[in-house]
């Protein structure tokens, strides 16, 4: 299968997709933010010294898909519908699980806006927790479903 962002020249173009019905779209991207149990701690019980860790990397995911097309050069503006962004403590890891959605009616899938907002709140909470963690990890950024439009449905394994 060719990808799509080239020409038969080789030269990276933006997508026609003006021929494309208007259909309902939704795609989730998921992340993960590992760090020290006590960073864990700290954010968990609301003590970070920049403040609501996890609201503001809410915020901040939200943010990001409305700004993708802005990031990610080849990316179309589309008109974005919803977006939420759920932040799961998770003592496992120790850190925290980032899921976020986003849908729209369009002529063109969300997946790069959700995985940009997966991944912008992720980004957050290294920021506001790398004063007392600089060694944190954010891994596992990834698409776990797409539907709508011609390829139709997705779902990770």
């Amino acid at each position: 299968m060719p990808l799509t962002h080239f020409d038969a020249q080789g030269q990276a173009h933006m997508v026609d997709v003006s021929n494309k019905p208007i259909t309902d779209r939704v795609a989730v991207a998921a992340a993960h933010i590992t760090m020290a149990q006590d960073t864990f701690d700290l954010i968990a019980e609301g003590r970070a010294k920049k403040g609501d860790v996890l609201g503001v990397a809410r915020l901040a995911g939200i943010m990001g898909a409305k700004k993708t097309p802005d990031l990610i050069p080849l990316c179309h503006p589309l008109p974005v519908t919803k977006v939420t962004v759920d932040l799961t403590l998770d003592p496992e890891l120790p850190g925290i699980q980032v899921q976020a959605t986003v849908k729209t009616s369009g002529q063109t899938g969300v997946e790069m806006e959700a995985l940009t907002a997966a991944s912008t709140a992720a980004l957050t909470i290294y920021d506001m927790a790398k004063a007392v963690d600089k060694a944190m990890e954010i891994g596992g950024i990834r698409v776990l479903l797409k539907d709508g439009g011609k390829s139709g449905r997705y779902e990770a394994k």
